[in-house]
């Protein structure tokens, strides 16, 4: 049987011949005339080489062992087709679907949390999370790699549409029995003289580490060591191998403990937000807009409490 020749319509007609009997009550139903149906019947005997109706009593069409086969195909088709319908629908309506999440290396503290209530909420959209310095997930963004990203400030390349989704404090930790610990404030002198343990080059703490100490130094010189993780960094002060600025979201649990403590400073914490990110020139599908949707109407609520 040539199969690839074979159409629908073909198949279609066959159906209502096969469930009235009558080519002229198979033409009413599909709003065709009889000579259409008889030629779209000869075609597809002609495909496949047999007769696929015959009449049986009272004239009556039904159909060959070849056209039951047939039927069953066109039956199988008809339900794939179907169930197609309702996905694409739901694809459209966002209730199916994949979104990728792009979170910067901060906010590994909550996102995993985040992504689980999203997928309590929206069971059929597959979120996917990746997890990068701000760097990377910036070059993922301008990439087309993300459908949207959680980072603490806004680019300004690529142009993006930013929405604020909760606070995102950063604190300078220190080990309790650290000399500093008892100052209330410390000056930014005695700040200055200490070793400042940071992330790489691309963080955005570290970024706003920078700016923060030349700003309270007013051209002074300081000294940082470079780490590559928050985890690094915590275990390092914890050993009393320097101070550091840090999301407070990242040292919730030491700082509950006692295994660190928050210096009190003119300036601190600096209060920051967390945003939302979307390419501004991009369409968001709408599964990304159910989950940007989702996302902004918890306000929050993922995030650890301070």
């Amino acid at each position: 049987m040539k199969h690839d020749a074979l159409t629908l319509r073909q198949l279609r007609c066959l159906r209502a011949v096969a469930e009235t009997g009558s080519l002229t009550q198979a033409a009413g139903l599909l709003g065709l005339t009889t000579p259409a149906i008889h030629s779209q019947l000869r075609g597809l005997e002609d495909l496949a080489g047999s007769a696929l109706m015959v009449r049986g009593d009272h004239g009556a069409f039904r159909p060959t062992p070849e056209g039951e086969a047939l039927l069953l195909a066109e039956s199988q088709i008809a339900t794939a087709l179907a169930r197609a319908a309702r996905q694409i629908g739901a694809l459209q309506r966002g209730h199916v679907g994949s979104v990728i999440l792009g979170v910067v290396s901060t906010g590994k503290y909550f996102a995993p949390g985040l992504v689980a209530r999203l997928l309590r909420l929206l069971p059929d959209i597959e979120v996917t999370l990746r997890i990068g310095n701000r760097d990377a997930i910036l070059a993922a963004l301008a990439g087309d790699d993300l459908d949207l990203a959680i980072m603490g400030r806004p680019p300004r390349e690529p142009a993006v549409i930013a929405d604020p989704i909760g606070p995102h404090p950063h604190i300078i930790i220190a080990a309790p029995d650290h000399p500093l610990a008892d100052a209330d404030p410390v000056m930014p002198g005695d700040l200055l003289a200490q070793t400042f343990l940071s992330r790489e080059e691309g963080s955005g703490t570290r970024i706003l580490m920078t700016r923060f100490l030349d700003r309270i130094g007013e051209g002074a010189t300081w000294r940082a060591v470079e780490m590559g993780t928050n985890e690094t960094i915590k275990q390092a002060v914890i050993a009393g191998l320097g101070i550091a600025l840090i999301s407070q979201h990242t040292v919730t649990e030491e700082l509950r403990s006692g295994r660190l403590i928050a210096l009190r400073g003119i300036g601190l914490p600096i209060q920051r937000s967390w945003y939302l990110l979307r390419r501004a020139d991009r369409e968001m599908s709408a599964a990304t807009a159910r989950i940007r949707d989702e996302t902004l109407a918890m306000r929050g609520a993922f995030l650890p409490q301070l």
